[in-house]
């Protein structure tokens, strides 16, 4: 019986593509005997190529069809088949098939009339010699696998015949099959569509093959077939176009008993998955995921057709499918070989970082070795105390109830948000549960270690230089504001110190390591959590960091997220308070101290005492203005490189460096302008640390890269820079080895040890503390249980300057009984729930804040409401005659903002939880790369990579980069995730 086939080309806006598919038309060795075009999204215009070519039939419609529903549309137009030799052949307007391409694929319809659908090879539109693509098949679960991608075409697949489907475009299948089979499934309009038909085709007993010598040329325009682009986000929508199709065949192919089951499990397995593809490192996965789980379970308008299309064309069992599927271990093979290529064509040359081997170790134990000495006196220590130190809560359950929104136990107590920094607390906390506040002492012994592992990890992606990364972590180490934080107790700030270089040492691969930027955006959070007076300098820094991020900005701009839901409660409450500045108030016990000069901020010193020098050089005799010019000189040296590495190593990595040093400097400078808290009578201002912080880790880190620009002329600036370093913090660090520190092992309590008694049978016991500070002027606050922890503490409470007509009644209820008033003080006492009064006098060293606190005891004994119990070092305690009862925390204290801001804290960490974990070499899908325009590449068509300098490390992808994968073999969460009936009698029931 005579062949005939009729072409439909779907024409979309009148593609440019669409010339060279009819000129291809013309030019084959067998023409089609009709040629339908029918132009979608068309203004009413003819398409000037298409009116050249003269089809047999043009169809035109306004409305923007699919491909499934344009080639449905066009055989409509046709006559009703009437034999089987019909056939139909389905182009695109970026479809070019090669002049043998039909007589190919007619002939094995020829050789075997079991044959209804014949695929060619697709081939890349400018280059012939790369497949795009060569059938395709489905994994037990369903998922799509090209059987061939993206290779090079040497003839290694010309054997291949009988497939379980083909691509929809060049697809010839016989007229009367496509009209028995129900067409394309309109419900397939960008991928999975040739599949499916193909799918359909097989379980009404025809066979699907491939013709080798048939080539087809594909530009990716989007008509038929996914779109090929280099668009950010691209990867995105086409993991959701794939999820939607596979859900969608799996419901269309599911047997009528398992349909019901196969519904409820839709929304759940696309949330495991999500959760999954999370841990694999493709957040970017986790949106498609989820909206093609609702849409199979709520938006699926096709399925019914669908399921009637299946029943209607199966006359065989699934079970004729069941060997054209991809084997497991097939595919497991597949995702291997992706895998180690991807691996290496990314890491290339990558290198150890060899810690032990360059220096790393003796880094280490240096910090090490300087913190015993600087420390050695808190060993054995299970708590700390003095400067801005407290203890923990003995409940790790009670620190991390109290983050978030509730209840704020600070004087006579408040509903509000918590601080940032108690999230750290709480974490730290966690750490030594059964001994919460033992967390602190190890953060004193370890934070120099750890910063200097941390500064060294950073030199190590810059630099392969042992004394070079050696200079780094050292002079990170003895840095002045982290020995100025050990030495005045400030454990926000020490924390922060330690956790800026290992914040860098993320951001520096996490435009190309989704776990690098969920590293990153942890780290962010904690270290504004711990130096809020950071932030605006991070936030610039991310500004400018994410404009340069290029393709890979998606990941970039996630970074803040964590810090900002941490900030919001805080930020929301301050705001609401009309002090929105308030939020950048250092967090815990507010620690006065003395102001820095400029000069002193300059040269890395935090506190007007220059790092201890003031003091030497007065035991020295030195006359005023030596210490400037010692300072100045020792540490010149370091600032000198800095500035010099803008001309031995100009580069943006130099130019980030000092942009760090600048932005660090001038938040020094602002703090050392701010007051926002407020300690007794005292204004306190902001600590000028962590701005020196980040100060001395951009002028370090700019040194690095003058010392790598320097070569082997490195070693003498490098010794220089390094000695004059730690001669200048040689004071500060004799401070905390002969004693002179604030911070204290095992402090005694803030209160008398028969009221820590009596609040371990009643935890709400509450004291009133009254301190003399001069003559007539007392501080007074309510201390509950056995005294005041750090996770208590409030910038909320601290910032506010203001009396609360809480605060005010106490205040008058201080001094009336540190007076003889004659004030009846029984029911003050009784609404604030206070046992006892304790006259803390340890705490004022001036004479008349001495007599002043003997008349105020003499006042106290003379109230006949208050008992005398006894005199400690630190005051005299009073307990109340009267029965009073402790007042309780309000029921339900943080309403509905408590759960609502837990579900938020916990929502968003446990997302970037899961991205930051590493799990080792990840295959993530890449995108296909631009040709160059030149034609120049390296071997094996790569473009040649740029060698590392001697100096430099090498840009080859770190250890921890994620790689890429085709595609196609992407690790999908199938095995195992999917419906366990999915497989019944050997052979699967359901796609």
């Amino acid at each position: 019986m005579l062949q005939t086939v009729t072409a439909i080309i779907v024409v979309r806006n009148g593609s440019a593509r669409v010339q060279r598919t009819l000129e291809s038309l013309r030019a084959q060795t067998r023409r089609p005997d009709s040629v339908v075009v029918i132009e979608t999204g068309s203004d009413g215009d003819v398409t000037p190529a298409v009116a050249a070519f003269v089809p047999t039939q043009h169809l035109a419609t306004k409305e923007k069809l699919s491909f499934p529903a344009a080639v449905a549309a066009a055989v409509r137009a046709l006559d009703a088949p009437v034999h089987s030799e019909q056939w139909l052949w389905l182009l695109g307007q970026d479809t070019a098939p090669e002049p043998a391409a039909l007589e190919q694929l007619l002939a094995v319809g020829e050789v075997s009339p079991s044959v209804a659908v014949a695929g060619p090879k697709l081939v890349e539109w400018d280059d012939r010699a790369r497949l795009r693509g060569f059938g395709v098949t489905m994994t037990r679960f369903g998922a799509t696998v090209p059987l061939v991608e993206d290779e090079l075409d040497q003839g290694q697949h010309d054997g291949t015949s009988d497939v379980l489907g083909v691509h929809e475009a060049g697809m010839l299948v016989r007229h009367s099959v496509y009209t028995e089979a129900g067409g394309l499934d309109q419900a397939l309009p960008v991928v999975d569509g040739g599949l499916d038909f193909c799918v359909r085709v097989r379980l009404a007993g025809h066979r699907v093959v491939v013709a080798p010598g048939a080539r087809l040329a594909i530009g990716g325009d989007g008509v038929v077939g996914p779109r090929l682009s280099q668009r950010t986000g691209a990867e995105r929508v086409g993991h959701r176009q794939r999820r939607v199709a596979q859900l969608h065949r799996r419901m269309a192919y599911a047997p009528g008993a398992a349909l019901v089951l196969h519904w409820l499990t839709l929304v759940p397995l696309g949330i495991a998955r999500a959760i999954l593809w999370l841990i694999g490192k493709r957040p970017g996965a986790v949106g498609g995921e989820l909206a093609a789980a609702f849409q199979a379970a709520f938006a699926d308008g096709h399925l019914a057709a669908a399921r009637r299309n299946v029943a209607h064309s199966k006359r065989a069992g699934w079970a004729v499918i069941a060997p054209l599927r991809l084997p497991p271990s097939e595919l497991r093979r597949r995702r291997m070989l992706a895998r180690e290529a991807a691996m290496t064509a990314a890491h290339g040359e990558w290198r150890e970082l060899d810690f032990f081997g360059s220096g790393g170790g003796w880094v280490l134990l240096a910090a090490l070795a300087g913190s015993v000495a600087i420390s050695g006196r808190l060993l054995g220590a299970s708590t700390l105390g003095g400067g801005g130190l407290l203890p923990l809560n003995d409940s790790v359950g009670h620190l991390w109830a109290s983050v978030g929104w509730g209840w704020r136990d600070v004087g006579v107590g408040f509903v509000g948000p918590s601080d940032p920094f108690q999230a750290v607390l709480a974490l730290l906390g966690t750490l030594t549960f059964w001994q919460p506040s033992l967390s602190l002492v190890v953060v004193w012994f370890a934070a120099m270690p750890l910063g200097a592992i941390g500064a060294w990890l950073l030199a190590a992606r810059f630099t392969r230089r042992a004394g070079i990364r050696a200079f780094f972590g050292l002079a990170w180490a003895f840095a002045p504001p982290l020995l100025a934080a050990l030495a005045d107790g400030r454990p926000a700030a020490v924390l922060a110190h330690v956790l800026l270089p290992w914040l860098i040492f993320a951001a520096v691969t996490a435009r190309r390591s989704w776990s690098a930027a969920g590293a990153t955006a942890l780290l962010a959070a904690a270290v504004a959590a711990c130096a809020p007076s950071l932030v605006p300098a991070l936030a610039i820094a991310w500004l400018l960091w994410t404009a340069a991020s290029g393709r890979s900005v998606f990941r970039a701009l996630f970074v803040p997220l964590p810090a900002i839901a941490l900030f919001l409660p805080l930020a929301l409450a301050q705001l609401a308070a009309g002090t929105p500045v308030r939020i950048f108030a250092d967090p815990g016990v507010p620690v006065p101290g003395d102001s820095a000069s400029t000069w002193q901020l300059m040269l890395g010193f935090p506190g007007g005492a220059t790092g201890g020098w003031n003091s030497f050089a007065d035991s020295l005799g030195w006359p005023a203005g030596v210490v400037a010019v010692v300072l100045t000189v020792l540490v010149a040296p370091l600032a000198l490189l800095a500035l010099a590495a803008l001309f031995l190593r100009p580069s943006v990595r130099t130019a980030g460096a000092l942009l760090g040093a600048f932005l660090g400097l001038a938040t020094a400078l602002l703090c050392a302008q701010t007051a926002l808290q407020v300690s007794g009578d005292h204004a306190v201002g902001l600590w000028t640390g962590s701005g020196l912080s980040l100060y001395w880790l951009g002028l370090t880190g700019a040194a690095l890269f003058a010392l790598a620009g320097l070569g082997r002329f490195s070693v003498t600036p490098a010794w220089v820079a390094s000695i004059g370093a730690l001669l200048a913090i040689v004071p500060l660090a004799l401070v905390g080895v002969f004693g002179g520190a604030a911070v204290i092992a095992n402090p005694a309590g803030q209160l008398p040890a028969y009221v820590i008694a009596e609040a371990t049978s009643q935890p709400r016991t509450a004291t009133l503390v009254v301190t003399p500070v001069s003559q007539g002027t007392v501080t007074a606050g309510i201390v509950h249980g056995s005294g005041d922890t750090l996770d208590q503490q409030s910038t909320v409470a601290s910032t506010d300057p203001e009396l609360s007509p809480s605060d005010s009644a106490l205040a008058h209820l201080a001094v009336n009984l540190v007076s003889r008033s004659g004030y009846d003080a029984s029911d003050d006492l009784s609404r604030f729930g206070i046992g006892f009064v304790f006259l803390h006098t340890g705490a004022s060293p001036g004479l008349s804040a001495r007599s002043f606190g003997d008349r105020a005891a003499t006042a106290l004994d003379g109230n006949a409401l208050l008992a005398r119990v006894g005199t400690t070092a630190a005051g005299t305690l009073w307990s109340t005659a009267a029965d009073v009862t402790p007042i309780a925390v309000p029921a339900d204290p943080g309403g509905w903002q408590q759960p609502l801001i837990v579900l938020m804290l916990v929502v968003v960490f446990g997302v970037f939880a899961l991205l930051a974990i590493p799990i080792g070499n990840t295959a993530a899908p890449r995108r296909r790369p631009r040709r160059p325009k030149n034609g120049r590449s390296g071997p094996g068509g790569a473009a040649p990579a740029r060698g590392a300098t001697d100096g430099e490390a090498s840009d080859q992808p770190d250890a921890d980069a994620e790689v890429g994968a085709p595609a196609a073999l992407e690790p999908q969460p199938d095995e195992g995730l999917e419906p366990a009936y999915a497989a019944v009698g050997g052979h699967d029931e359901e796609a």
